[in-house]
């Protein structure tokens, strides 16, 4: 490699790389290069695939990034899209909004699921799936299990149980209770959904989690949930994929798919 990337060099006339008794980094014309290979090598996959779905259809493997709060939901993307490319294989990952964004852009997974509108994205494709709000959840004796709603600076006189601080969701969680005058310190933590749930259930602990994934648990989970204000709190989570022209033929089939079921987009 190293030896690679000096041939490169001298091809090109610019140092790339910061060089001491180890890798320091690239330069800024090594920053750009990178950013040139990355199109190349999507240029090269997108057409790659595209002559390939030419012929046999949608087929190989596809990796998608979720934060956690939106596993429950993925399968409203890819239940569809099998029935209509079922040689398709589907990864599903569930990471911090931070790694996605990385994975995304470094082309390590197709497209990610995060949130739209709290941190910066950068350059990339996004697609609106979903407004997310948030729900104080306790079990049925647990606290406040008898009131409509509670207030931010409520929640934060019982035990809670929240996600990890790499986590969006928790520093969204952190910024409506400094919003309220509160903070927070949770007894526990995890990067689980599951982990959250089984231990809101013992009814030692409380949680703060969003609407949709309380909707999800409450099938068959005997909790108390109810709405957070003061202030009222909403986040949009979408699709992102990578941003360029043309797409690889499934990643543009699963941007239409998220087109199809968002409930944030007019239809036509």
């Amino acid at each position: 490699m190293s030896a690679a990337i000096q041939q490169l060099e001298d091809l090109l006339g610019v140092k790339l790389v910061q060089r001491g008794s180890h890798f320091q980094g690239l330069t800024p014309e090594g920053m750009r290069v990178l950013d040139w290979a990355r199109r190349i090598v999507a240029d090269a996959r997108a057409m790659q695939e595209e002559m390939h779905a030419a012929r046999h259809g949608l087929t190989g493997d596809f990796r998608i990034a979720v934060i956690p709060i939106a596993l429950s939901m993925v399968k409203d993307l890819t239940a569809a899209f099998s029935e209509r490319h079922p040689d398709i294989r589907f990864t599903v990952l569930g990471r911090s909004s931070v790694e996605i964004l990385s994975l995304v852009i470094n082309l390590e997974v197709d497209v990610g699921i995060t949130y739209l509108d709290n941190e910066p994205l950068g350059k990339v494709t996004s697609v609106p799936l979903y407004t997310e709000h948030y729900r104080f959840v306790t079990t049925e004796n647990g606290p406040f299990a008898d009131r409509e709603s509670v207030t931010w600076a409520e929640v934060v006189g019982v035990p809670l149980c929240l996600l990890t601080e790499d986590m969006q969701n928790h520093r969204i969680v952190d910024k409506h209770l400094e919003e309220a005058g509160v903070t927070a310190t949770p007894t526990l933590e995890s990067d689980s959904i599951i982990a959250l749930f089984s231990h809101i259930r013992t009814g030692k602990w409380s949680g703060i989690m969003p609407s949709r994934l309380v909707e999800t648990f409450d099938a068959f989970l005997s909790l108390r949930s109810g709405p957070i204000h003061a202030p009222d709190a909403a986040h949009t989570i979408g699709l992102i994929a990578n941003y360029r022209e043309p797409y690889t033929p499934v990643i543009a089939e699963m941007l239409q798919q998220a087109r199809s079921i968002s409930a944030l987009i007019p239809p036509h």
